[in-house]
C-alpha cells in the first residue's frame, strides 16, 4: 500500500508532536522534580508540550493626508 500524499512529510522538516512517549514523559518530569526513581512508570502526571507559535508581523496602516484638490 502506498501513502496518501496528505500524510506524506518532507524530508528535513520536523513538525511539533502532542503525544509524547513514556521515555520522553519521563525525562520532562525529571527535570521538573514531578518524577523520582523509585516512583511507578505506570500512571504519569501529564506533560505539557509546548508549541512553537511564530510571530506574525503587523500590518502597518498607511495614513493619508486628505490634501486632495
Amino acid at each position: 500500500m502506498t501513502i496518501d500524499k496528505s500524510l506524506r512529510v518532507a524530508r528535513g522538516s520536523i513538525s511539533n508532536r502532542n503525544v509524547l512517549t513514556r521515555a520522553e514523559r519521563l525525562t520532562k518530569l525529571v527535570e521538573e522534580d514531578r518524577w523520582t526513581e523509585g516512583d511507578s512508570p505506570l500512571g504519569l502526571p501529564k506533560v505539557r508540550v509546548e508549541k512553537v507559535a511564530l510571530k506574525r508581523k503587523k500590518k502597518v496602516k498607511q495614513e493619508d493626508d486628505g490634501d486632495d484638490e
